[in-house]
């Protein structure tokens, strides 16, 4: 399956807010987080009047996970999808940041594949999560998602004038369990944003996170400040992930980093437990603790605006 054409039915120590629930927008101006009512989100004029979405954020679906913490993790991605589906306006990409599945069997792959066909979105782009790749070289996620990257995993593409990039920091990982990109790919991550305009909006988005969130439980990426030092200079950059199946956000300068829920399961707070892992909650609060991000860019002024949605928004 090509992420470029998603219709698969054809083939074709900063300052840390951890965000909850949802009904609000995070509205990124001047490198300030600003709350807006989720309203309007949820209102089809208003939508319109603020911008349509550029692209929605899934992650961690984990296809063929089936323990206490959510025995029915398909039931819970085709809510998503229903929800998704119902949005009065709808972007035209989806990124998926990663655990797609979550042992990487090729049944995993396929059921994943068949749900996500029913979004009713045009473009699917993908980057590998830790499940992705448990064989190593992760031959069933190339062999479905490879096609863009050349199977390398990282890789750009350009969408509305906003330039779109995708990290691997699964395969490599750092002796602290810290995730890494590696020197080829920061080699070709300067290479990339070379010769492009500062005021171009950059999207960056990776499995794991891109700042060390809590490095006891390996929640970041070792060597992500090169990688961040190639970004100072645009003015809108929004870096995105999954991994911790919670929200948590930071503002640096022009650089928004967010974290997305999972699909799947929720995970503990940092430091909150023996370790990270899937967090068994009551069956009545599951889906508010599941969902989606989406993002809408704005240019005058330039801004991004992050919204958060669970199953029960």
């Amino acid at each position: 399956m090509s992420s470029h054409s998603f219709d698969l039915s054809r083939r074709g120590a900063l300052k840390c807010l951890a965000f909850g629930g949802a009904g609000t927008l995070f509205v990124l101006a001047g490198g300030v987080l600003t709350p807006v009512h989720l309203a309007l989100a949820a209102d089809a004029k208003s939508s319109a009047a603020n911008g349509v979405p550029l692209f929605l954020q899934i992650s961690d679906t984990h296809i063929g996970f089936n323990k206490e913490a959510n025995p029915d993790v398909a039931g819970t991605l085709k809510q998503t999808i229903e929800f998704v589906n119902a949005m009065p306006v709808k972007p035209a990409l989806a990124i998926h940041t990663g655990d797609i599945t979550h042992l990487s069997k090729a049944s995993e792959f396929d059921l994943a594949a068949q749900l996500l066909s029913g979004m009713q979105i045009t473009e699917l782009h993908t980057v590998p999560g830790e499940h992705d790749v448990t064989d190593g070289p992760g031959i069933e996620y190339f062999s479905r998602f490879g096609k863009p990257s050349n199977n390398k995993g990282y890789y750009s593409f350009d969408h509305n004038g906003v330039h779109f990039v995708g990290l691997v920091n699964v395969m490599h990982f750092k002796p602290n369990g810290l995730g890494s990109l590696g020197d080829e790919q920061l080699e070709w991550l300067e290479s990339d944003l070379k010769g492009r305009s500062s005021s171009t909006p950059v999207v960056v988005f990776a499995h794991m996170p891109m700042w060390t969130i809590y490095e006891p439980w390996g929640w970041g990426t070792g060597d992500a400040g090169q990688a961040m030092s190639y970004l100072k200079r645009f003015g809108s950059v929004t870096v995105l992930n999954g991994h911790i199946h919670q929200i948590i956000s930071k503002v640096e300068g022009n650089i928004t980093f967010h974290t997305a829920r999972s699909t799947a399961y929720p995970q503990p707070a940092a430091g909150n437990g023996p370790g990270p892992g899937p967090l068994t909650v009551a069956s009545d609060q599951l889906p508010r603790m599941l969902g989606v991000t989406s993002v809408t860019i704005a240019r005058h002024p330039l801004k991004s605006t992050l919204a958060d949605a669970t199953l029960v928004s």
